[in-house]
């Protein structure tokens, strides 16, 4: 089942990795409209570098989840990163601006443990020209501030070669409490399977973890659909969630 019972959970960052074959944006939209659509008085910053808000309301209201109100009540607070780079130069400055609006609105929540934080995508930040070490930077601080506010952070990561992880790869997954790998089916394309999904406990939160690991011999494998995901267990066609 999948997202298991505590995941993602508060002050614990996770790691969203995807490929070009089997991209994450239905991980990502489940959790979004789970968390908005749970308990009372929850809330929810987009940091997109990928889509625009058009977009996320879109697929949101495939699943009754209406952003135009959340936005309005505000529950939720969209930063369209792509547009404002396009204006800004890809510098340590303008990141150091955007962490200050993001602890800033951290740090006005009436409870930071109730706030979701979705930066996605990171590694377009690098391809847009954002140097790694700031990068790097950046991330260790946004991180940071998260787990000591007890705030739930997704941070999504493309992995343009399969197998062959980067620097920032390499940072972020000892940074994380979890990894969420997304990935295309190992025995090709199938019309009624669109990709397998597996959770890792990171190497620095092994000893810390509280939820039970999906490795990739038991990956569970998935179907979009209009309305999101039906998650199947490997080999048996059983829906599962």
């Amino acid at each position: 089942m999948f997202p298991p019972e505590g995941f993602p959970a508060p002050g614990k960052p996770t790691l969203i990795t995807d490929q070009l074959a089997a991209p994450a944006d239905f991980v990502l939209h489940n959790i979004l409209g789970s968390h908005l659509k749970g308990k009372k008085d929850t809330s929810a910053v987009i940091l997109s570098v990928s889509e625009p808000l058009a977009r996320w309301k879109t697929v949101a209201s495939r699943s009754n989840l209406d952003l135009t109100k959340k936005t309005t009540d505000g529950a939720l607070t969209f930063i369209d990163v792509a547009k404002e780079t396009a204006i800004a130069e890809p510098t340590q400055t303008y990141l150091h601006s955007l962490f200050g609006r993001i602890r800033l609105q951290i740090e006005e929540s009436p409870s930071s443990k109730s706030l979701l934080l979705i930066l996605d995508d990171v590694t377009t930040l690098e391809w847009i020209g954002f140097p790694t070490l700031v990068l790097a930077r950046f991330l260790r601080s946004l991180i940071a501030l998260c787990t000591k506010f007890g705030v739930t952070l997704l941070v999504r990561h493309h992995t343009p070669i399969p197998d062959e992880p980067d620097d920032l790869f390499r940072i972020l997954v000892q940074l994380c409490h979890y990894q969420v790998e997304v990935m295309p089916l190992s025995s090709g394309r199938s019309g009624a399977v669109s990709g397998e999904l597996a959770l890792h406990a990171c190497p620095s939160a092994v000893p810390f973890a509280s939820v039970r690991p999906i490795p990739r011999t038991h990956a569970l494998q998935y179907r979009l659909t209009d309305s999101g995901a039906v998650f199947f267990q490997r080999g048996t066609g059983q829906v599962v969630l």
